[in-house]
């Protein structure tokens, strides 16, 4: 997938917290969000305006949610260690690690369920 893809998948699955997202949608979604909130804070210090990069935080926290479940999806996790970054100091260290993982192509129960219902 590149960079153009990713970002649309990024926001094609804005609330989509099923599924999964591969190493290089996960790596450039995260690419494109860091990039835009660099120049949105550049533009806020220009104006002398702290609102623009507000909203654009904001409005990227949902899908940036939804995209990392989907990542800790492909390789084997639950969502919810996302809350390791927040509750653990060095949950983030893991958390970093788990993201660049090679995907787990083994297929899950959930998985099997979905097709038999």
């Amino acid at each position: 997938m590149n960079f153009g893809e990713a970002v649309s998948s990024f926001f094609r699955n804005y609330v989509n917290f099923s599924g999964r997202a591969s190493r290089s949608e996960f790596w450039y979604s995260y690419l494109f969000i860091i990039i835009v909130g660099v120049i949105l804070v550049i533009v806020d210090t220009i104006v002398k305006n702290e609102i623009i990069s507000s909203i654009w935080n904001l409005a990227a926290l949902l899908p940036t949610l939804a995209m990392t479940t989907r990542r800790l999806h492909d390789i084997n996790r639950s969502g919810w260690h996302q809350l390791l970054a927040w509750f653990i100091p060095v949950g983030s260290i893991a958390l970093i690690i788990w993201y660049c993982k090679k995907s787990d192509d083994t297929v899950t129960l959930s998985e099997i369920e979905r097709v038999f219902r």
